[in-house]
């Protein structure tokens, strides 16, 4: 049996790691591996590539994807599924590795419901596929975050000025904010501003005016740092800095910890594949890999709310609880 292995979605650090983990595993098995550039997209124009433990030799602590990735809206239709399917029988594939986030994930579960044998690794910085404690490329994103705010306090705390410094950081989560609770968390930061918890102006307003300075973490799905900064301007008179990360998060070289991850994942795909398993992804509980099924559509994972509430508690030592109510003495 041919082994493929894709990548697909947005891509995250650890992705190439995660690669080279199959291929190795496969080969230590006796099977041969197929690369299929582009994800979803690349399968449907059949970009196929041979990969074998050569190809993968210096590859485990590069950026990016050597596979490369893409979106493909194409793959979502019945057409696009059915000709999937169809190139996958005629290059000989008989399993393959999906290695992304939920969208690609989706993809994968369509193909295990037409017999193809498939094993997921979840590659995402985000942290958003439900069931697993981390997913591939996390830890290297939060990394990134928490080196910024490092510096952002650097220069926080040098320069003294007349009114407090803010400076309102903008890191990724459309819809799940562990990158701002648990970059939050490390750095030290006063606020993690996260979609899952409306957060409280005037709470934030308050703390601001008792710091000489502050720093924010905004989840993108959480309004976005440029309107918080404007609603903190026209509370307190105060010019806010803003920092949007962007892409950022998902470039640079990936963590020790995000390399031994995808490692892990990678040596369990194959082994699950191989040991005739299908329609489930690699994810680790209790620290440990185990298979899980593909997430049902709408299946959302949650936010360690604990966590976020050390963020604000740590920096905010006197808050006491979870509702937080101060007095605002300055003019709206």
């Amino acid at each position: 049996m041919r082994i493929g292995v894709l990548t697909s979605g947005g891509d995250a650090p650890g992705m190439n790691a995660a690669i080279r983990a199959v291929v190795l595993r496969a080969s230590q098995r006796g099977t041969e591996v197929v690369g299929i550039r582009r994800g979803y997209e690349g399968l449907l124009a059949g970009e196929f590539c041979p990969l074998g433990p050569a190809d993968v030799r210096d590859i485990i602590g590069k950026a990016g994807t050597v596979l490369q990735c893409t979106r493909s809206p194409r793959f979502a239709t019945k057409p696009g599924l059915d000709e999937a399917y169809a190139q996958l029988q005629r290059e000989g594939i008989g399993a393959l590795v999906v290695i992304g986030g939920d969208g690609s994930f989706r993809g994968a579960a369509r193909l295990a419901a037409l017999g193809v044998q498939v094993a997921g690794i979840p590659g995402t910085i985000d942290n958003d596929i439900p069931g697993t404690e981390s997913t591939v490329g996390f830890d290297t994103a939060v990394s990134i975050v928490v080196e910024t705010v490092d510096r952002v306090k650097d220069t926080a705390t040098s320069l003294v000025t007349a009114e407090p410094r803010v400076f309102v950081v903008e890191v990724m989560g459309r819809d799940l904010g562990a990158i701002a609770v648990y970059s939050g968390l490390a750095s030290g930061a006063d606020w993690a501003i996260i979609p899952e918890v409306p957060y409280d102006l005037d709470a934030i307003c308050a703390s601001i005016v008792r710091s000489r300075y502050s720093v924010l973490l905004v989840a993108e799905g959480a309004g976005g740092a440029c309107a918080i900064a404007q609603e903190i301007k026209a509370r307190l008179s105060i010019e806010p800095r803003v920092a949007i990360l962007g892409h950022l998060q998902r470039g640079g070289v990936p963590t020790p910890a995000d390399r031994i991850l995808a490692t892990r994942l990678g040596v369990a795909a194959v082994d699950f594949l191989l040991d005739g398993g299908s329609g489930k992804y690699m994810g680790i509980v209790h620290g440990e890999v185990r298979p899980i099924a593909f997430p049902g559509e709408g299946v959302r994972k949650d936010t360690d709310l604990d966590l976020y509430w050390l963020v604000t508690h740590f920096a905010n030592a006197e808050l006491a609880e979870h509702t937080l109510t101060y007095p605002l003495n300055v003019p709206a």
